[in-house]
C-alpha cells in the first residue's frame, strides 16, 4: 500500500519559512554541509594532532557559517543563534525578513 507523505516536522515547517529568500536558500543549502564536514573532522584532527587538518576544517566551518550569516544579511532577518541571543537578553529582532509572510501553519 502507498502511504501518502507525511507533512514535514514543525521544526522544519519554521526553518523553511525562515529561509524564504531563494538566495537564503541557496547560500543555506551550500553553507551547511561545509560547516557540518568541519565540525565533523574535530575528533579526526584531535587523534591526528594534524595542523593542516585543522586550518582545513576550520576554513569549512567558519566560511560555511559566513555563506549561511550572508543569507540572513542579504534577506534583512537574524540567524537564528543571534535571535537566540537576543530573546534572552529582551532584546528585539527579525525572525522572518521584512515583506515574506511566513506559510500558513507555521507558528
Amino acid at each position: 500500500m502507498i502511504c501518502p507523505p507525511l507533512p514535514p516536522d514543525p521544526f522544519v515547517q519554521g526553518w523553511l519559512a525562515r529561509h524564504r529568500g531563494p538566495v537564503s536558500f541557496t547560500l543555506h543549502m551550500l553553507g551547511i554541509p561545509p560547516t557540518i564536514i568541519g565540525l565533523l573532522l574535530l575528533p579526526i584532527y584531535v587523534v591526528l594532532m594534524s595542523v593542516s587538518l585543522f586550518i582545513f576544517a576550520l576554513i569549512l566551518f567558519v566560511g560555511g557559517y559566513m555563506m549561511q550569516f550572508l543569507g540572513h544579511a542579504l534577506e534583512g532577518s537574524d540567524p537564528g543563534e543571534i535571535i537566540l541571543i537576543k530573546r534572552r537578553l529582551g532584546l528585539p529582532y527579525v525572525e522572518i525578513a521584512p515583506g515574506r509572510k511566513p506559510d500558513r501553519g507555521v507558528a
